[in-house]
């Protein structure tokens, strides 16, 4: 995780988390919380509070901008895993926030 992410949270606060039903615990194969989603389709769900207005992931802990971290962090949906610090995505969420844009960081 970046140390970013520690202090933002802002992607958590901005879009629809949304992912494929089988992420879930309720497949055999699957991690994230089911209590924790609400379905968006038939074979799609979304993170408790990110499909509301204003945006909040459920598995959200902390303020915004300040200090934060995830209760399910390592259970986290793939659409989690795949969200970049500094991408454009991410600035985009930041900015929601009023928060500064980040550069994305290289791997070593």
């Amino acid at each position: 995780m970046s140390q970013h992410c520690l202090s933002c949270g802002a992607c958590c606060a901005a879009f629809r988390v949304s992912f494929y039903w089988a992420e879930t615990d309720a497949h055999p194969l699957g991690r994230v919380p089911q209590a924790l989603t609400q379905a968006v389709s038939p074979h799609h769900v979304c993170m408790q509070g990110t499909a509301n207005s204003p945006v909040h992931c459920i598995a959200l802990d902390g303020e915004v901008g300040k200090q934060v971290s995830c209760r399910i962090y390592a259970a986290r949906s793939s659409t989690c895993r795949e969200f970049s610090a500094g991408s454009e995505a991410c600035n985009r969420a930041r900015a929601m926030h009023n928060l500064p844009a980040i550069q994305a960081e290289t791997e070593v």
